[in-house]
């Protein structure tokens, strides 16, 4: 079941982009990430993969 993000097509802010960068470096999965920016899993990896990151696969 999909959790209802309040925060629906928001901008992302400079905080959250660096946030994402230095938290992807670290190889957190993508759950753990979207759950930390308090965004869906697929805006964290539309994000990413603009910006030219990996997010870690969780095996």
């Amino acid at each position: 079941m999909k959790d209802k993000f309040e925060r629906h097509k928001q901008p992302w802010t400079a905080a959250e982009i660096d946030k994402l960068h230095t938290l992807a470096k670290k190889g957190m999965a993508l759950k753990a990430i979207a759950k930390a920016l308090t965004r869906s899993e697929e805006s964290v990896k539309t994000r990413a993969k603009a910006d030219g990151l990996s997010i870690a696969k969780l095996r």
